[in-house]
C-alpha cells in the first residue's frame, strides 16, 4: 500500500466531511429548460474553452434553444465572484481546482455531486469530491535527462548533488508550489504534518535555486536557455513541451507518487438553471469530451469508461494508476496557508 492510500490522505477518512459532502442523493425536481434560458459557465480560456464550445454548447443550444455565456480567466477571479454572489449566483457552472472545489461545497457556494448527472456514475471516487472532476493533471518532477546520472525515481532525488544550483523552484503556494513542498515533506518524513519546520528546512537544503519559476512559459524558456534543468510542474504541459520543443526532458514517476491536481466542474447553489447545468456537466463527462481533452492537451479522464488510443496512454494517468496519485489534506494546508506563505517568502524564495 502506498502513501497516498495510507497516512497521507485524511480527506478520504474523517477529514473529508469538512470539505466534501457525500455523493448520494438527487436534488429536488426542477423546471425543464426552455428557449431563451441562459447558462453562464465560468471556465479557463484556451483549448478548454474551444473544446466545450465545440462539443457541449451546440448540443444544448440545439436541444433547448438556450444561450451559453462564458466568464473566462483564472480561478482566483471566478472564485472571488462566486463567493460574493453566494446564494444568488450569476454563474451556473463554475470550474475550480481540486481544493477550491471542496471548500466551495463546505462553504455553501456550490453543490455536492449527485446522481442527477448520469455520467457521474463512471467517475473515479477521487473525482466525486467537491463537484464533478473533469480532468486530472498531476504535478511531478520534470528534468533534463542529459544532465541526470540516472532516471529520477523518487522525490528525494532532487537532493542529489548533480542538481545543485540547477533547480527552478515553483513560486508561491499554487498547485505546483504546494505539490513540490508537500511531496518533498512526505518523501522525507512520511507525514504531512511535518511541513513546518521540518519540510521547509529540508527544502532549504536545495538552495541556492537557479531561479523561482512563476509559469510554464517562463520555466520552459529557462530550460531552453540552459538556466535550469529541473522543476516541479503539471504533467500535461510538460508532455507538450517535451514533444514539441525539447525531447531532452522527461517526466518522473516517483515511487512516492505524483501529486494529484484536478479541474472540477461545480454547480452553484441557487442556480436557476439546474437541469441545464446538470446536462452541461453530463456532456463534459462524455467520451467525446474526455477524448478531446486527452488528445489535445493530455488531460487525463476522470471517468473509467473512456477508450484511449494506445499512443496516448503513456502520456496520461490510466485507471490502474489512479490510486498511485497523492491527495493532500487540504484542511491542514488551508489552515496553515498564511503562515506557510510567510515562511516561503522569507526562507525559500528569499
Amino acid at each position: 500500500m502506498n502513501i497516498s492510500r495510507r497516512s497521507v490522505n485524511k480527506l478520504l477518512l474523517g477529514g473529508a466531511a469538512s470539505l466534501a459532502a457525500p455523493y448520494s442523493f438527487v436534488r429536488a425536481e426542477t423546471p425543464d429548460p426552455k428557449p431563451g434560458d441562459e447558462l453562464v459557465v465560468g471556465i479557463w480560456g484556451g483549448e478548454q474553452e474551444k473544446i466545450v464550445k465545440e462539443f457541449i454548447e451546440p448540443v444544448l443550444v440545439d436541444k433547448y434553444g438556450c444561450k451559453i455565456s462564458y466568464v473566462l480567466g483564472g480561478t482566483v477571479e471566478r472564485r472571488a465572484r462566486a463567493y460574493a454572489e453566494r446564494g444568488r449566483p450569476s454563474f451556473d457552472v463554475l470550474y475550480l481546482n481540486i481544493y477550491e472545489s471542496r471548500q466551495a461545497v463546505a462553504d455553501g457556494v456550490t453543490q455536492a455531486p449527485t446522481d442527477a448527472v448520469e455520467n457521474a456514475q463512471y467517475l473515479y471516487p477521487i473525482a466525486k469530491k467537491g463537484g464533478y472532476g473533469v480532468a486530472i493533471n498531476p504535478c511531478t518532477i520534470v528534468y533534463n535527462t542529459k544532465k541526470a546520472s540516472a532516471p529520477i525515481t523518487s522525490w528525494k532525488d532532487m537532493w542529489n548533488p548533480e542538481w545543485a544550483g540547477r533547480i527552478a523552484w515553483p513560486s508561491g503556494l499554487g498547485a505546483e508550489g504546494i505539490s513540490a513542498l508537500m511531496m518533498s515533506n512526505i518523501a522525507w518524513f512520511g507525514d504531512q504534518t511535518k511541513m513546518a519546520p521540518d519540510g521547509f528546512n529540508k527544502v532549504k537544503e536545495l538552495k541556492p535555486f537557479a531561479a523561482i519559476q512563476g509559469s510554464q512559459a517562463q520555466l520552459f524558456d529557462m530550460f531552453d536557455q540552459n538556466i535550469a534543468d529541473l522543476s516541479v510542474e503539471f504533467g500535461s504541459y510538460c508532455e507538450k513541451y517535451i514533444e514539441e520543443r525539447n525531447p531532452d526532458f522527461a517526466l518522473a514517476k516517483p515511487t512516492e507518487g505524483q501529486a494529484i491536481a484536478m479541474n472540477v466542474a461545480c454547480i452553484t447553489e441557487g442556480t436557476k438553471n439546474q437541469k441545464l447545468a446538470e446536462e452541461w456537466i453530463n456532456l463534459h463527462l462524455s467520451e467525446p469530451v474526455m477524448q478531446a481533452y486527452a488528445e489535445r492537451i493530455y488531460y487525463s479522464p476522470t471517468v473509467n469508461n473512456v477508450a484511449i488510443a494506445d499512443d496516448l496512454k503513456p502520456k496520461l494517468i490510466m485507471p490502474d494508476q489512479i490510486d498511485s496519485l497523492v491527495d493532500f489534506d487540504w484542511d491542514y494546508i488551508n489552515q496553515n496557508r498564511t503562515k506557510w506563505q510567510a515562511i516561503y517568502d522569507r526562507e525559500i524564495a528569499g
